[in-house]
């Protein structure tokens, strides 16, 4: 028993150390890739301020007030962490084509966590991006509601990137190719981000689109961010479903992603 016990508490011990292993590896690499920093910023922020401000001379919701910046800044806090999410997918094809893969999968544990520290390092840069443009709207004149609530969107953040993460590591799993990658994400990110509601309400939509909208798991997390951050109690869906559809979606798309990270040829 005293055998069996302390097997098992080496082999918890060495799936930590490669989870570990795997999130340092995949922070050190966006810690030096100052370009990939600037260019997953200068984006969200051009629609922060330039989007945010044509919106608010020149637009009006049917249900009163404007699409201001205020009310765009969850919808680009989202947009940041879907686009840098699913982006994570593609370092599994650089390590494949530079033989790291191989190396990694020979080691005596289980893929599930080398892909599992892999997505905790994607979901890692996905939330400090989406919390750096959380903190500039703030400084450029976005109103919170609260600290506090500033901090509950960081575990919104944490939801969102988890399933997104997922996702592109299912995908880049079967992919070999960097041009097929890009060409899916742009497929999917497009169709996502612009059925989300990041950038209008979902309530005065007709039905059939409406459908398409809750169809789509950022949906859920645009409206847990304006109500964590704007303290919008009278969102379109309520908080409590909002957070449980994220969590579904998160741990479907890393279980997904673990086991087709396995079934993975390297």
């Amino acid at each position: 028993m005293a055998n069996h016990a302390s097997g098992f508490s080496e082999n918890i011990v060495i799936a930590l150390n490669t989870v570990y292993t795997m999130w340092l590896r995949e922070m050190l690499r966006f810690k030096r890739s100052k370009s990939r920093i600037i260019g997953s910023l200068a984006t969200p922020m051009f629609f922060l301020v330039i989007l945010g401000t044509a919106f608010n001379s020149s637009f009006e919701m049917r249900s009163g007030g404007q699409t201001n910046i205020g009310f765009l800044a969850p919808g680009i806090i989202g947009m940041t962490i879907l686009f840098s999410s699913l982006i994570g997918g593609v370092s599994i094809i650089w390590d494949r084509e530079f033989g790291f893969l191989k190396e990694i999968l020979i080691a005596p544990v289980p893929r599930f966590f080398v892909a599992l520290g892999k997505a905790l390092g994607g979901v890692t840069t996905a939330m400090i991006q989406g919390t750096l443009i959380m903190l500039i709207a703030f400084v450029i004149g976005v109103e919170y509601q609260s600290y506090l609530g500033m901090a509950a969107s960081v575990g919104v953040m944490l939801l969102i990137g988890l399933g997104f993460i997922g996702l592109g590591i299912a995908l880049a799993s079967q992919i070999e190719s960097h041009e097929g990658f890009q060409m899916i994400m742009t497929f999917i990110t497009m169709p996502v981000l612009l059925l989300s509601g990041a950038f209008f309400r979902i309530g005065d939509l007709p039905s059939w689109l409406k459908t398409l909208v809750y169809l789509d798991p950022l949906t859920y997390g645009i409206m847990a961010l304006r109500y964590t951050l704007m303290g919008e109690t009278e969102t379109e869906i309520p908080i409590h479903i909002c957070i449980a559809v994220l969590f579904l979606f998160a741990a479907t798309t890393i279980g997904l992603g673990g086991y087709m990270f396995q079934k993975a040829k390297v």
